[in-house]
């Protein structure tokens, strides 16, 4: 029986809503998983990881605080490469699924799934493989087939950091402020976006910003 409990899958939670991890820690709970840890911040999140090294580490992207799931991911992976990463998250944005395997998550599933398959992509994280839930495995083919019209795709990173402060509501005025260059340069950009990416008004900006999950709703 000892054997047997050392060599089950040690998992750790991250998320910022106590009742739904709990429900996934209890759902997730089988002969060759268990769950050692639940974590409710970000912060947590990196202190527990790295007090407990879990073989798996089940996160959530979104945790109403300056700090998201992707930090905690890319901060992990860094110092370890070797870490398995499975996002379970209510957001499913395609350019939010594309970001979270670039970064080396091992599986990106939607809080609606079936529990075998949030089991499903905890094993073969631990096994050092992805996993692609079947409907997000048919949109990243679509998008590998039709290509990406994402602002992550299409901006660079000045570029990307400028549209989001823009899709946040700020003028020319305050973005080059806050950026600390002349207020010519930041409208001379934000208008290069905005041909860009195909858009003028400043409510369809912040449409596009939420629809690829760099705004929330």
């Amino acid at each position: 029986m000892r054997k047997a409990k050392e060599e089950r899958i040690r998992v750790m939670l991250a998320d910022d809503h106590p009742i739904v991890m709990t429900g996934f820690a209890l759902s997730l709970e089988r002969p060759d998983i268990e769950v050692v840890a639940q974590a409710r911040s970000p912060a947590e999140a990196l202190e527990q990881f790295a007090a407990l090294q879990p073989d798996v580490l089940v996160l959530d992207i979104r945790f109403g605080e300056q700090l998201t799931g992707l930090d905690v991911a890319r901060d992990i992976l860094a110092r370890d490469g070797a870490a398995r990463i499975v996002f379970l998250t209510q957001f499913d944005q395609d350019s939010l699924i594309k970001e979270c395997y670039r970064i080396g998550a091992r599986a990106f599933i939607t809080k609606d799934c079936d529990p075998e398959e949030l089991a499903a992509a905890v094993r073969r994280a631990h096994a050092g493989e992805l996993y692609f839930m079947p409907r997000i495995a048919e949109r990243l083919a679509s998008l590998s087939v039709q290509g990406d019209a994402s602002p992550q795709a299409l901006l660079d990173e000045r570029s990307l950091e400028i549209f989001t402060l823009m899709a946040e509501g700020l003028t020319n005025a305050e973005i080059a402020e806050r950026l600390d260059v002349s207020s010519k340069t930041i409208s001379n950009a934000s208008q290069a976006i905005k041909d860009k990416l195909g858009v003028q008004r400043a409510a369809d900006i912040t449409r596009l910003a939420v629809r690829y999950g760099l705004l929330q709703p």
